[in-house]
């Protein structure tokens, strides 16, 4: 129905910048709300930022003034703009898609579309 594919990670030094990509294919007139989470081994899934058709954007704390979550319509992807990037900061990173926005959540329960995760690695 819907395809994802993250592309992008690497590793990198603490301080430093990477730029994720997800491309989306498939029925994607069915997306309202677009978003990355990331997950560290033995850890849970994080919503790290989130994004409405119209471009409404949200941030997790950890993340705020440092990530930029952004969508090129046309082209059907979107991107993660990652800064000031930390050791913490490593982890799996996914993309996801979800069928309703809900303004006061968010949750992994609330996206039935995943890409398969890029790794990000950041070194002190």
């Amino acid at each position: 129905q819907v395809q994802l594919v993250e592309s992008g990670g690497g590793s990198v030094q603490a301080g430093g910048s990477l730029r994720l990509s997800c491309a989306a294919s498939g029925y994607t007139n069915s997306i309202a709300c677009m978003a990355w989470f990331r997950q560290a081994p033995g850890k849970e899934r994080e919503g790290v930022a989130r994004i409405d058709r119209i471009g409404l954007a949200s941030y997790a704390d950890s993340v705020k003034g440092r990530f930029t979550i952004s969508q090129d319509a046309a082209k059907n992807t979107l991107y993660l703009q990652m800064n000031s990037l930390k050791p913490e900061d490593t982890a799996m990173y996914y993309c996801a898609a979800a069928r309703a926005y809900y303004y006061t959540r968010f949750r992994t329960d609330d996206f039935a579309y995943w890409g398969q995760g890029t790794q990000v690695t950041v070194s002190s």
